[in-house]
């Protein structure tokens, strides 16, 4: 063999040995952008907006500013502010589609968080902290990690070239908690209709149920929510001198209302939507806890299924109308008898029942005529049909939950608080809640103390969210 060609047998021999190497060597995962998505998810949850002291509109333009280096025009992005309320602005995005004839997608979140006390919370309410496979911070699930999702759903998109046919539009707005911002959902659906229009919108409030040990048991779909209402209880007095205490004291007498109002269930009611969820639950959940399910449904009175289930407070949510009392502030001075008391009541109504309802049963268990009852709540929900779960809205729901989380069953609920798919609703958008975000029996604490949620059910959520609105944005009518 001459030196050729034994130095050409090396080298072709080694081509081969480098070929098979390639061949043997695991396939690089292809970047899906989640280092971009956790600079945005922990920009937008880092961003203060609370009621107290946040700021909506800074974290909206946050948003509308990772748009723009990802490609997007000013022209596709709306920045607003409702007049003269300068900190409770929002953001709606254009993804443009192929036919310009065909409904739009809507993409619907709140960038507004319940106040939270730092001295009350084990870490920085305001600092994203990622510890023991959870994110905790306030927002960190309500809704931040759906507001995040939707604007890095866009930015993906975007970076891919990808043309749907639908137009895909996304609404982040302020308000939702109620906290005493504009209702920016409210105030797009009544004054720039035009702006957010779409043939389907997909909002926060449902999402995955884990067991105790973080298995998931069920991928759910809002199908219903009640109405949040809240009233006031209050009482007034002439007062006096602390030192000659007279019965008729403000304080004692809210304090019976309160404990009358604490002793009442409303009545079980049932609908679709939690009878779908029972139905389904019962085979699911099996023994004890899945024959009171069943027999739930098959009588409304047994209060025997009605006790067993109302020991889980999400059960006794789905199940009824719910009232309590979130805050009390009474008196003016220390050395004074109270000239006046007052109660907040927040009541979550089930569909169907009118807040007014509900203010006369307040009054007819107070049963006091000096304890006046109230409706405080200035932006009352507009009544707002619920609607269809059709085979074109369920079907790519099913298809991408079996697809991630084969076996584990797509079922309705119906939803115990309440979400801006109210105003969308109300004026012709249909809204539906689906997430694929999975969360623990405690809820993840939302509105509590120490608010989190598994890491690996905000990165799943977001890869079901962006499968399932290609499905949505490719559709045909």
């Amino acid at each position: 063999m001459s030196k050729f060609t034994a130095a050409l047998a090396v080298s072709l021999a080694a081509a081969s040995l480098a070929t098979a190497a390639r061949a043997q060597a695991p396939k690089t995962a292809p970047d899906t952008g989640e280092a971009g998505f956790r600079a945005l998810y922990k920009e937008l949850v880092e961003t203060n907006t609370t009621f107290s002291a946040g700021n909506c509109t800074t974290a909206a333009e946050q948003v509308a500013a990772r748009l723009k280096a990802a490609g997007f025009a000013d022209s596709d992005l709306t920045l607003f502010t409702p007049p003269d309320h300068p900190k409770d602005g929002g953001l709606v995005a254009v993804y443009a589609g192929k036919d310009p004839k065909a409904k739009a997608v809507l993409l619907l979140a709140h960038i507004d968080v319940v106040e939270a006390k730092r001295e009350d919370w084990v870490r920085d309410p305001f600092k994203l902290v990622e510890e023991d496979g959870y994110f905790y911070a306030r927002g960190s699930s309500d809704d931040k990690a759906q507001a995040a999702i939707w604007a890095d759903l866009l930015i993906r998109l975007k970076k891919e070239g990808y043309k749907p046919r639908r137009t895909i539009k996304m609404a982040l707005t302020c308000g939702e908690e109620g906290g005493g911002q504009v209702n920016g959902a409210m105030w797009l659906s009544q004054n720039k209709k035009d702006l957010i229009d779409a043939g389907i919108a997909l909002n926060e409030g449902a999402g995955g149920e884990l067991d105790a040990a973080g298995k998931p048991v069920s991928h759910t779909i809002l199908a219903a929510e009640k109405t949040s209402q809240g009233y006031r209880l209050e009482v007034t007095n002439p007062g006096g001198h602390s030192s000659r205490p007279v019965p008729d004291n403000a304080i004692y007498r809210l304090a019976h209302a309160l404990t009358a109002i604490e002793g009442y269930e409303f009545p079980v009611q049932l609908n679709d939507a939690n009878k779908g969820y029972f139905s389904a639950m019962s085979k699911i959940v099996g023994g004890e806890t899945g024959a009171a399910m069943a027999a739930i449904l098959a009588n409304p009175q047994d209060k025997a299924a009605d006790a067993l289930l109302s020991k889980d407070p999400n059960y006794h949510a789905t199940l009824r109308s719910t009232c309590v009392a979130t805050m009390l502030d009474a008196g003016h001075a220390p050395n004074a008898l109270p000239q006046r008391a007052r109660a907040t009541i927040n009541c979550r109504i089930f569909p169907g029942t009118s807040p007014e309802a509900v203010r006369g049963t307040l009054e007819k268990l107070v049963n006091d005529p000096k304890v006046a009852v109230t409706m405080n709540d200035v932006r009352h929900a507009p009544v707002s049909p619920t609607p269809p779960l059709s085979k074109a809205v369920l079907d790519p729901i099913q298809k991408v939950s079996q697809a991630m989380w084969p076996g584990v069953p797509v079922v309705p609920i119906l939803q115990a608080g309440a979400t801006d798919a109210v105003f969308t609703n109300a004026v012709g958008i249909p809204t539906y809640g689906v997430s694929g975000i999975f969360y623990d029996p405690d809820l993840g604490h939302i509105h509590g103390l120490n608010e989190r949620v598994r890491v690996k059910s905000v990165l799943e959520g977001r890869e079901f969210s962006y499968t399932l609105i290609k499905l949505y944005a490719d559709a045909k009518d």
